[in-house]
């Protein structure tokens, strides 16, 4: 139990905040707020699980993986809950964006193969794991690279521009012509170009949408539905990531599939709380630069994707479709940050051999010291 709820604790910590890092990146919402929305949104999407997961539950036991008599074995489920636990939690120490997805495989397979003479059904995961987990990221960066052109040329043809400001500290002041009266009209409607400056101590440089659709003012708008989208995300991430977890714990004894998943759902988002900061950096900043609009048709693309293949059982990873929409992002708008990307990338290439040899270590261990 403690080795399935310490993997609950990692996965929150390094996934819980890659919904709203596009919030957050675009300076749309504070990391408090983004951190808060994600916590609720993906609280929401574990609970509903329960209904909608049912398969991933069974995939993520190791049944059809490995033999029933190793999946029975109890040893077997605490093995792969701290491998996939220490794997994802060193990720998230270091600030890397891995897939729990990734880290739980990893994990049965090690076990597996130390458990089992007969070692691990191929096909079922090739079939049921890898293929999704390859396909996912790809597909992400595709549907975002033809969705965005599309929704900007949505945006022109509207008449929503864009406008860059110059801030210095919170407050923003609008420059006006000397003649004009206090309360005679507002400058922005005058002059809109206008470059905005107040003063302060932190610089930053900010884009905004002006202009409105249907007779609704665009950037409000934006910013709701950048929320939905961010919402939507979290909800899917819950969705996905839960049963996965939930189903090691079942598999160790734990008889109900509600109370699992509540359990599961308490410290995902316990850890997301108190250890996001340098996933939250990573993801927010260090892979793109982004404005809302942007992080908004990111964030539709991931969550769209993630929903998509836990209604039909496919154990994609939130992680790397949320960062295959971002590294979409980058390559259409030309500020991807490679460096970053590479890394995250090396990242995703050493989590599975990583989960491998803890997964066969940690079952190794707990056989030859509880065995009598």
């Amino acid at each position: 139990m403690t080795a399935v709820l310490f993997l609950a604790f990692s996965n929150g910590a390094n996934d819980n905040f890659k919904g709203v890092a596009t919030l957050y990146g675009s300076k749309t919402a504070s990391y408090k707020v983004s951190l808060s929305w994600a916590t609720i949104t993906t609280l929401a999407g574990c609970l509903t699980a329960v209904i909608f997961a049912q398969e991933l539950l069974s995939n993520f036991s190791g049944r059809g993986l490995v033999p029933e008599h190793v999946v029975a074995d109890p040893l077997f489920p605490i093995a792969v809950a701290f491998a996939a636990g220490a794997t994802v939690f060193l990720a998230t120490k270091f600030g890397f964006p891995i897939s729990t997805t990734h880290a739980i495989v990893g994990a049965l397979i090690g076990a597996g193969l130390i458990a089992s003479s007969g070692g691990i059904n191929t096909s079922k995961l090739f079939g049921t794991f890898f293929l999704p987990l390859l396909v996912s990221p790809i597909l992400s960066v595709v549907v975002t690279v033809a969705l965005y052109p599309l929704f900007r040329f949505t945006r022109r043809k509207l008449g929503v521009e864009r406008q860059s400001c110059l801030c210095i500290g919170q407050e923003v002041l609008q420059l006006a012509p000397a003649h004009m009266s206090a309360g005679t009209m507002r400058a922005s409607v005058l002059i809109p170009q206008l470059p905005e400056l107040s003063v302060g101590t932190e610089i930053t440089c900010e884009e905004r949408y002006t202009g409105k659709v249907f007779g609704v003012s665009a950037k409000p708008t934006l910013d709701k539905a950048h929320f939905v989208t961010a919402g939507l995300v979290g909800f899917s991430r819950g969705l996905n990531d839960a049963p996965k977890i939930a189903a090691i714990m079942l598999a160790s004894g734990f008889a109900s599939g509600f109370g699992a998943i509540s359990m599961v759902a308490v410290v995902m988002a316990f850890g997301g709380l108190v250890y996001s900061k340098k996933i939250a950096q990573t993801m927010s900043y260090d892979i793109t630069k982004m404005n809302d609009g942007q992080g908004f048709t990111s964030n539709l693309v991931t969550g769209l994707i993630v929903i998509g293949a836990s209604r039909f059982g496919l154990p994609v990873s939130t992680t790397h479709v949320s960062c295959g929409s971002l590294f979409g992002i980058g390559l259409i708008t030309r500020q991807a940050r490679f460096a970053t990307i590479t890394k995250i990338i090396l990242s995703w290439i050493t989590t599975l051999p990583l989960a491998i040899t803890l997964g066969a270590v940690s079952f190794y261990l707990l056989t030859s010291l509880l065995t009598p």
